[in-house]
Formats: C-alpha cells, sequence, structure tokens
C-alpha cells in the first residue's frame, strides 16, 4: 500500500495504479483537495486479519488490547466510526485515535505502553464494587448475558469506569483475594412437606438424645438407629482409582502391567440391595443385603435392628418416607411392628432424605467396596461390603476416624 508523505501519515486518496491491487490508500483527516475523508483502518491482509480475530475471540490478555482489536476489526468489516464507537461503548475520537494509531504503527498499537512500577492498585471502594458487580446477573444490568465471562466483566467494569484498566488476570487474582470463585449454579429442591418443621423437630431431637445433648422425655427412645437401602448393586466392572507407575515410563524387570477393567460387560446377574442401619450412641453399622426392598424385607431388617436391644429398651428408627418405608391404608404392618415393638419410625420431611446420618457411611464403602472392582459374583460382592462394615466397626475408635465422621455429622 502507498502512503502519501505529503500528508504527513494523514489519511488521503491517493491516485490508484492500474495493476497494483491496494494503490487506492484508505487514510484518515484531509486528502489532497484539502476534503475531509473517512476515518477507516488500511487495507488489511488475510493474516492480520485473522490474528485480530484471534485478538477478539481468545479474549485473553489487557481488555485496553482486546478493545482496539475489536475496532479495528470492525473498521475493516466496513463500519462507520459512528457505528463503532455506540458499539464500543466510547466516543469517535477515541475510535479515531485507534484507527490512526493502527495505520501508523500496526499490532504494536494494540498494546498498552505501561510505565514501569508496581500494579494498579485498586482502593477498597472499587474492590467492593468489583465483588458486587462480580456476584450480580448481566440481566441486572441490561445486557444480554446469562453469566460473566472475565473478558465481558472486565469490559464492562472498564466501561462502567468502575477502573481504568484491568488485565483478566488481575481480575482473577482479585476476585479469588475476595472469596469470589465462578461456579456452577447449583439446583435447590423446596420440600413441600406440610410437616416439615414438625417431622425435623423430630429428627433433630432424636440427634440430640443419641448425642448425649438432650435428655430422654417420656416417650423418648433410648437406642436411635438411621436405617436406608443402598444399591441396586449389580455385577460391572466401576471405575475408581489406584496408585500405579506414572505413564511413558519404564517399568522394572518383572514388574506387572497396570491393572486394568474389562471395558465390555454383560449385567445377567440380576441385582442386590443393602440394609443398612447406623447405631448412633455406639457408632455402630449394620448390614443385610437382599434381592429386593419390599415392605416385607424392610420389616425383616427391622426385627434384626430390633433383637440388637432388650425389648423394654425403646428404640427409634430414623428414616425416609420411601414406600415401603410407610404404613398405608391398604399395608398397615410397619405401624403396627413399631407399636407392638416398643420402637418409633421417624420419617425425615419429604425430599429432605440428606438428614438421615447414614447417608454420609454410604460415600467410604462404594469408594472402598465397588469402585475399581469387578466382582465376578455376588457373593464375592457382598462378602467385600460385609467385611467392611466389620473393619469399621472395629476401628470406630479410630482419632482421625472419629473426627471425619464428626465433620460428616453437623448436617
Amino acid at each position: 500500500m502507498r502512503h502519501c508523505r505529503s500528508c504527513l501519515r494523514l489519511p488521503c486518496f491517493g491516485r490508484a495504479r492500474p495493476g497494483v491491487p491496494g494503490s487506492l490508500c484508505w487514510l484518515t483527516g484531509v486528502t489532497l483537495a484539502g476534503m475531509a475523508g473517512r476515518v477507516r483502518v488500511r487495507e488489511i491482509s488475510d493474516d492480520e486479519g485473522n490474528r485480530l480475530k484471534r485478538i477478539v475471540r481468545r479474549g485473553s490478555g489487557s481488555v485496553v488490547t482486546w478493545r482496539r482489536a475489536q475496532m479495528v476489526l470492525w473498521s475493516a468489516q466496513g463500519m462507520s466510526v459512528a457505528q463503532i464507537a455506540g458499539l464500543a461503548f466510547t466516543s469517535e475520537d477515541r475510535v479515531r485515535d485507534v484507527l490512526h494509531n493502527f495505520n501508523a504503527d500496526g499490532f504494536d498499537s494494540l498494546y498498552p505502553r505501561y510505565a514501569g512500577g508496581r500494579p494498579p492498585v485498586f482502593t477498597l471502594a472499587q474492590r467492593r464494587e468489583i465483588k458486587k458487580i462480580a456476584k450480580s446477573k448481566p440481566a441486572e444490568h441490561g445486557l444480554p448475558f446469562s453469566r460473566w465471562s472475565l473478558a465481558k466483566l472486565a469490559e464492562f467494569l472498564v466501561a462502567e469506569g468502575v477502573v481504568d484498566d484491568i488485565s483478566h488476570e488481575g481480575l482473577r487474582e482479585l476476585l479469588h483475594a475476595e472469596n469470589v470463585s465462578f461456579q456452577a449454579v447449583k439446583t435447590w429442591k423446596a420440600s413441600a412437606d406440610p410437616h416439615y418443621a414438625a417431622k425435623k423437630g423430630r429428627v433433630d431431637h432424636l440427634y440430640a438424645i443419641a448425642d448425649g445433648e438432650a435428655a430422654a422425655g417420656p416417650g423418648d427412645p433410648q437406642v436411635v438407629f438411621c436405617v436406608d437401602e443402598f444399591g441396586p448393586l449389580n455385577l460391572q466392572p466401576r471405575p475408581g482409582r489406584q496408585w500405579a507407575r506414572r505413564g511413558g515410563t519404564a517399568r522394572d524387570p518383572g514388574e506387572r502391567p497396570r491393572r486394568r477393567l474389562r471395558a465390555t460387560y454383560h449385567r445377567t446377574g440380576g441385582v442386590r440391595h443393602l440394609f443398612a442401619a447406623l447405631e448412633l450412641g455406639a457408632d455402630k453399622m449394620y448390614g443385610h443385603i437382599k434381592k429386593r426392598k419390599r415392605r416385607g424385607e424392610f420389616l425383616e431388617f427391622c426385627r434384626y435392628v430390633r433383637g440388637l436391644h432388650p425389648p423394654q429398651v425403646r428404640i427409634a428408627i430414623v428414616c425416609d418416607n420411601y414406600s415401603p418405608h410407610l404404613t398405608t391404608r391398604k399395608d398397615k404392618r410397619v405401624g403396627q411392628w413399631a407399636a407392638a415393638g416398643n420402637a418409633e419410625i421417624a420419617y425425615t420431611p419429604t425430599n429432605s432424605s440428606w438428614m438421615n446420618r447414614i447417608e454420609c457411611q454410604f460415600t467410604a464403602l462404594r469408594e472402598f467396596t465397588l469402585n475399581g472392582t469387578d466382582h465376578a459374583t455376588h457373593r464375592e460382592q457382598n462378602s467385600m461390603i460385609r467385611r467392611y462394615i466389620a473393619w469399621r466397626n472395629r476401628h470406630t475408635a479410630d482419632p482421625r476416624l472419629r473426627r471425619i465422621v464428626k465433620r460428616a455429622n453437623v448436617a
């Protein structure tokens, strides 16, 4: 492209030479005839256009660089200064300066030349405003986004005048220092149980009795169990973790390769279900494995739990409102057994099975008995589950295990 020295780098329209592509020199300012010309970026090549697109799409680095590259790319796409200023939320003079500088210095003009010294320190008011905006929804500010990205948030902060400039990494570090992180939006399901408060209060009171924080009153149990089912337990290779040599390193002579699990399988062995109970006072876990988990199997397990203490000792069983646990108009066996067996069935509220303390016990059981295994038979799998429960009960006095259980029981 030919630049006119007489214009002192001011854009003008030079004379087009036939057969010379790009000889029509797009410049800004005044022309040779003294007429005001349209401010526009010089003609850019495909490589330059792709480089500008990468800068805009990547969105990494300084927000100033990103905004300048965006203005240049818009101009190369044929937009006027007024259109660019409207899209970038800035003044037309600022757009003209960016285009002038790019025409003169190329891509070097996109990168801000900051003086040396310590990085900018944001005031307490600025940090609070940045934190407040980051935790808000973009729609609250009239923006058509469902969430903030670092690029969009940094651009909005600069456009709103909260800060003069902030890089994406600087913004990330600032938010990290303010205990703000990028998290997945979690779902939350409220319990529609009309007796939520009463059921939760009863369960909390039973836990207080079991923990020795409250005295048992008339009609209160002396022993509290938490009961739930775990399963279905089928026969299949389950993903897990193991200690092994790092990949890409040579094995020692005679060393066996890393253990792997088969990728194809057929689940033809049926399923099993674990009925588990946790005695809160003694911190003992009990389990029976059944082929079905109907009301009859639940009552069989309840009779076993009842037999762990003398009949005169009143017990309470905390469980969720899964249908086999309930007393219905057609089947009153559960209620009749509880009345005859000096036992209380305390149900957690609907959609609130998280209150059952046995839930946290299933995490370790799954990790150490199922994950990373490929049991050939239900007998083998059931044996490992039973042996783990026995091991757990023998180590309840372990101080490290006690600390973990105490943290898990906070709920």
